[in-house]
Parts: C-alpha cells; sequence; structure tokens
C-alpha cells in the first residue's frame, strides 16, 4: 500500500512538471515581416530595462515627415532608435509594445535622416511581454564609428562644394532645380555603384540608384532650407523605387531626379546622339507622376495637386492645347539661339496624339528647312524623342 501511495506521488509530480513545462513554453513565439526578422517574448520583469536615453529638443523635428505623422504615444520610441542609430548601438531598446510596429517606426527614421549612410535600413526587432512591454532593435551597421567619422568628412567637403553654387538668397523653386540639375549633372546611374542606398555614393563616389539620388536630393534641400521628404514606391515595371516630395510656395510636389537623368530619356535598347535631362518630375502633381509611380500606403503622403512649378509650365514648355504656328515658332526660337532641345508636353493623351501628328507631319519639316536656310546647311539631321507615356515631344537640332 505505501508503495502504490509513492508511485501515486511521483506520477503527480511528473503531470505538474509538465504542465509548468506546456506553460512556459506557451509564451514564446516567433513572427516574421517582409523588413526584418521580428521576434515575440515571454513574460519578463520590467525592472532595469535599460531603455535609450534621447537628446533631442523640440525643434528637432519639425520638418521630419514621417515623425509629425506619428501618433504622440510613438514619437518617444522614434527618438530613442534615431538616438540609437547615432550612437551606433548594437540593441536599442525601445518604450514600443510591438516589434512589427517597431520595425516599421526604424524604417520612418531612416526615410527622415538621409545623413544616416552607415545603417540603410536592416534590423531584428524583439518584443518583451508583461508588467511593462518593450522591444529590442539590433540594427545592422555598414560603418563603426572610426569610418564613420571619415567619411562624414568626405561628405561634408563634397556638399559644401555642391551647395556652393547657390545663393542662400535664391527662391524655393530655384533651390530645388538647382539640385536636381546638379545631382543629374554629377552622378551616374549605377546599380552595381557600392553604398548606393546612401547619399555617399553621390556626394562622393558619384556613382548611385534611385535610393541614393533621393536621400541626397533630401539631404541638400534640408541644408538649404528646402522642405523635401523620401518616398518610396514601385514603378511601372513592379520594380522598388524612391522619389522625394518637395514643398514649394505653398504646394507640396514630387521631385523625382533618377527619373531626369538621361538615362531615363530613351526606351530600353535604343542609343542617343545627346544628352537630355528630363524634367516631368522636376516639381509635378499626383495626377503627373502616378501614371508611371505607384507610392507606398505605410504612411499618408501629403497631396500634389498643382503643376504650376514643374519645369516644363515655368518655362513655357507645356501646351494646354496643340496649336501648329505656336509649334513652329517655339523651334524656330531655339534654332535662332542655335540651342537644343525644342520640348513639346501636353496635359493628356488626346493633346498629345493631335501634337505628334502635325508636329511630324508638317512643323518639324519646315523647321528643318528655316534651320538650313538659317546657318547654310545641304543637309540638315535632327534627333527626337516621341514619349506616349509622358505626352512629351523632344526635337534636338544638329548645327553642325
Amino acid at each position: 500500500m505505501r508503495r502504490k501511495r509513492k508511485t501515486g506521488c511521483a506520477v503527480f509530480v511528473i503531470l505538474f512538471l509538465t504542465l509548468i513545462a506546456i506553460l512556459l513554453l506557451s509564451v514564446l513565439f516567433l513572427v516574421k515581416d517582409k523588413n526584418a526578422r521580428v521576434r515575440i517574448k515571454g513574460i519578463v520583469s520590467g525592472e532595469g530595462i535599460p531603455y535609450q536615453r534621447t537628446e533631442f529638443d523640440n525643434q528637432a523635428f519639425s520638418e521630419k515627415y514621417y515623425y509629425e505623422k506619428l501618433p504622440e504615444e510613438e514619437r518617444q520610441a522614434y527618438q530613442e532608435i534615431l538616438q540609437g542609430i547615432r550612437e551606433n548601438q548594437a540593441e536599442i531598446y525601445v518604450h514600443a509594445e510591438k516589434a512589427e510596429r517597431t520595425n516599421q517606426i526604424f524604417q520612418y527614421v531612416i526615410k527622415d535622416s538621409p545623413e544616416i549612410f552607415w545603417c540603410e535600413g536592416t534590423t531584428t526587432a524583439t518584443s518583451y511581454g508583461g508588467m511593462e512591454p518593450y522591444t529590442v532593435l539590433k540594427p545592422v551597421y555598414q560603418y563603426d564609428s572610426q569610418v564613420r567619422e571619415q567619411m562624414q568628412k568626405e561628405i561634408d567637403a563634397a556638399a559644401e562644394e555642391w551647395l556652393s553654387g547657390i545663393s542662400p538668397d535664391a527662391s524655393d523653386y530655384e533651390k530645388i532645380l538647382y539640385v536636381y540639375e546638379h545631382i543629374v549633372n554629377s552622378v551616374q546611374y549605377d546599380t552595381k555603384a557600392e553604398d548606393n542606398q546612401n547619399i555617399y555614393s553621390v556626394l562622393v563616389g558619384k556613382r548611385s540608384v534611385c535610393a541614393g539620388y533621393s536621400r541626397t536630393m533630401q539631404y541638400l534641400l534640408e541644408k538649404l532650407g528646402v522642405f523635401c521628404t523620401y518616398v518610396t514606391g514601385t514603378v511601372e515595371d513592379g520594380q522598388s523605387h524612391a522619389w522625394n516630395i518637395v514643398y514649394c510656395d505653398g504646394d507640396y510636389y514630387h521631385v523625382d531626379a533618377t527619373w531626369g537623368d538621361p538615362v531615363f530619356q530613351t526606351q530600353e535598347g535604343e542609343e542617343s546622339d545627346f544628352k537630355y535631362i528630363g524634367y516631368d518630375y522636376m516639381c509635378c502633381s499626383d495626377e503627373e507622376i502616378y501614371t508611371t509611380h505607384t507610392p507606398d500606403h505605410d504612411i499618408e503622403l501629403p497631396a500634389c495637386t498643382k503643376m504650376d512649378k514643374n519645369y516644363y509650365v515655368v518655362n513655357g514648355m507645356y501646351y494646354a492645347s496643340y496649336d501648329g504656328d505656336m509649334a513652329l515658332g517655339a523651334m524656330k526660337d531655339v534654332i535662332d539661339s542655335k540651342e537644343n532641345p525644342a520640348v513639346f508636353k501636353y496635359p493628356d493623351e488626346e493633346t498629345y496624339k493631335e501634337a505628334r501628328e502635325g508636329i511630324f507631319q508638317d512643323v518639324v519639316h519646315q523647321a528643318a528647312q528655316y534651320l538650313a536656310d538659317s546657318y547654310g546647311l545641304v543637309q540638315v539631321k535632327y534627333s527626337y524623342i516621341d514619349d506616349e507615356k509622358l505626352h512629351k515631344i523632344v526635337v534636338y537640332w544638329d548645327y553642325s
């Protein structure tokens, strides 16, 4: 009888321990998302959590778009993440309950901070529950503090040189155009460029991709006191892309310096005898850019409703309707000044098709004869871009 009681007690103890083990295991599980590794761990004590200390005043985020879109209760987490990245902290303890949301705030910090070239947006987020939930981020850094310091000196020197050509008294539009053209004229689009997700690749390496172009646009315009934020999304082929939104004379506009690069002004496989900067997305509206670009929907973007500051509008190259005599006059003006190119931008497909027919069947031939007569040429050569997607015709004259 005693042996039976002893055995029963042992079984009870084993069952009790097994139940405890199951309960403990049930609080540990793993969640992943497309942006980063995200872990959620079990209950821990809230005492002694080494939260990241911050050192910011109230004005530090006045022009940071993603920060300002956050609810008040998430701004502390944003500041902790930013401070931790600036200090190259291996682990950043954040006042945030959910790992996935903390990773999203981490991405907002990166979008708001073009100066952060040593961390391109990869992190692991682990959340802990309990009386005081929190999350620990482990960012991936490309460079340590010593290398950062040297690279920062190179960036500072390059930025100072680049901005030396624009007056502090210039208008916001002039500043935006200056930075846009300087990037396009100075940088070669190169998908294999080192550091091509940050400003170092543009300012120092002068070879980059859309992320580098857009972060540098943001970085330099912020230095010039012009609002500029970083936008991510996709383009018509489904490829990931980045561009900017700026604030100019009371309105928001899209700016895409990458697509201004001459490499994007011809169809794939085509060759061109001239290098032409595109200005379709140098200050344009939602309606204009959304024919080819689709923004991510992670946060509401400012509405860009006007074309008033678009380069073609400002420079008289945007035509609300087609007029053959006006088109011929514009070509003659370009020929008289011996410049290039003649550009005709139209608001919609119907107007563009009407203009296309008139220009290529009649106007361009009259202009070619005018060129021959004006410069005594026996043979006239010209090149053109016929862009149906952007409703644009560009004619480039050969004066030789």
